[in-house]
């Protein structure tokens, strides 16, 4: 790099003259730098707008595809207050009777207040005062657990709290509570296998609260018990599961039985639907928005020089202004949309007869009266969720297609949205410009970014030579001109002293 001079002999302002004459070379690098970050707003764009297509092509789309999808079943109670069901896939339609009998229980026992005479009872207290225990001394209780039985060994400095953790430790809900002077033991789980016993010698266990004498109560735990179509099932739990059918009971109902009806879930199979349509026009209004939107004039990327001459929300303003038409008339996204709209507009054949999805009450706006960038999106008639008037008055085509005939709207869908998948499959195989699963030239973008880098390292370095040229030659300019008023000095010297 060449030295910095100033103008001290010529006095011109060779720093503002120099700048002015590499203007122009810094334009070319400011040109780089712009079309490179337009270029990385385009890449972030498409990002996020793949996201969304592969979002659909593995979520809604694909959930589309499969018949098995399409077997929802649902079980209405005629007590929805005594069970809850979850009816899977596989239930068989029925009508069934459920008669509760009991429900699970798990075991639990309250302990006797803990008293003895000349000692205050806390969590502290050890079994030497308690039972009376001399140093070194040891005694046990037995604990039985779905029949395995453990025993707890007893020493003379071991206080209740420790006993509470003995107990915790072979898997039992266990305390001693000092506002009542109590220990609480609750089993692990509900049902006889969880239940629990606690044996040992009359006295330890009197003087622990843990028996009868002791004060102690105990509930035994206790299994569910139902009938279903007049045949017995117990459970350790209050959960059952029968025949596709998971039967959760929450009350008892005596001799009298209540009634599951298991039907196919045309609610189910409809919003499965709705939520893909909803899907699909949500992303295929974006694309259209992106497409379309028209982009201002002479708008570019601002350098940090011209952020600095503008107030921090024009700049923002200007660069969302830029973003939003970054993709406008994009081939590629021209070619993914119409990939998709062409399927959706597509008949396939069900039981002999071309389908449409009109013929399901699923339709476009008029052209009218759909808003801008919205005349591609799709609407269920007669939904209710929806805020048009004109398509909510109508009737619901697709629920009353559900409900007659549930095959033909499952095949219907099985191959449209085969089709879609297809499609976007084959748009987003991965090839040497692109990833897999990916609808747009990633890799490609990629390369051109990095060449962007490689470009303006280059117009940065002809900038540096540049300026540096102009540089060598001020400051010869300025040495040549020093070395004449040295000169002048020198003669002026001379006829001065003569």
């Amino acid at each position: 790099m060449a030295m910095r001079v100033s103008g001290m002999y010529s006095g011109m302002d060779t720093e503002s003259i120099i700048a002015d004459l590499v203007a122009v070379r810094q334009k070319k690098v400011d040109d780089v730098k712009k079309a490179q970050t337009k270029h990385e707003w385009k890449q972030d764009a498409w990002k996020t707008l793949n996201s969304k297509v592969y979002k659909l092509f593995s979520g809604t789309l694909e959930n589309l595809t499969y018949q098995s999808s399409y077997a929802k079943k649902t079980t209405k109670l005629s007590n929805p207050n005594a069970a809850t069901v979850i009816t899977s896939d596989n239930a068989m339609k029925s009508v069934q009777s459920l008669k509760i009998d009991t429900l699970a229980s798990a075991g639990y026992l309250t302990g006797g207040e803990l008293k003895k005479e000349g000692v205050e009872i806390t969590k502290d207290t050890t079994m030497g005062e308690l039972l009376g225990l001399a140093d070194g001394a040891k005694s046990s209780v037995n604990v039985t657990i779905g029949g395995e039985e453990k025993t707890i060994e007893l020493t003379a400095d071991m206080k209740l709290s420790d006993f509470a953790g003995e107990l915790q430790k072979l898997g039992l809900n266990a305390n001693f509570d000092e506002a009542t002077n109590r220990i609480f033991i609750g089993a692990a789980g509900t049902g006889e296998k969880n239940d629990f016993n606690i044996t040992g010698d009359a006295a330890v266990l009197k003087s622990l609260g843990l028996s009868a004498e002791g004060g102690a109560k105990k509930l035994d735990g206790t299994d569910a018990k139902i009938y279903l179509n007049d045949v017995e099932f117990t459970a350790s739990t209050n959960t059952f599961e029968i025949n596709g059918l998971t039967i959760t009971c929450n009350a008892t109902t005596g001799n009298d039985a209540i009634t599951l009806t298991t039907e196919d879930d045309t609610s189910g199979i409809y919003d499965m639907i709705k939520d893909f349509i909803k899907e699909y026009s949500e992303l295929i209004n974006e694309m259209d928005k992106l497409y379309n939107t028209k982009a201002k004039k002479g708008l570019e990327p601002l350098t940090d020089e011209e952020k600095e001459a503008i107030s921090e929300s024009e700049a923002e303003k200007i660069e969302n202004s830029i973003k939003d038409a970054i993709l406008k008339g994009d081939s590629t996204l021209s070619a993914v949309s119409s990939a998709m709209k062409e399927v959706m507009r597509s008949g396939f054949e069900v039981g002999g007869q071309t389908m449409y999805l009109s013929d399901f009450g699923i339709e476009t706006l008029g052209y009218f009266e759909s808003a801008t960038n919205e005349k591609n999106a799709y609407y269920i008639n007669g939904d209710a969720d929806n805020e048009n008037s004109t398509i909510k008055n109508k009737t619901n085509d697709l629920m009353a297609a559900i409900s007659k005939d549930p095959t033909q709207v499952r095949d219907f869908f099985v191959k449209l949205s085969q089709s879609l998948k297809a499609k976007l499959n084959d748009l987003m195989k991965g090839t040497n410009y692109s990833s897999s699963y990916t609808v747009y030239e990633d890799k490609k973008m990629k390369e051109e970014y990095d060449d962007y880098t490689k470009k303006i390292k280059e117009e940065e370095q002809k900038l540096a030579d540049y300026e540096d040229k102009w540089y060598k030659k001020f400051g010869a300019m300025e040495k040549a001109m020093a070395k004449m008023q040295s000169n002048m000095n020198a003669v002026s010297s001379m006829f001065g002293g003569m």
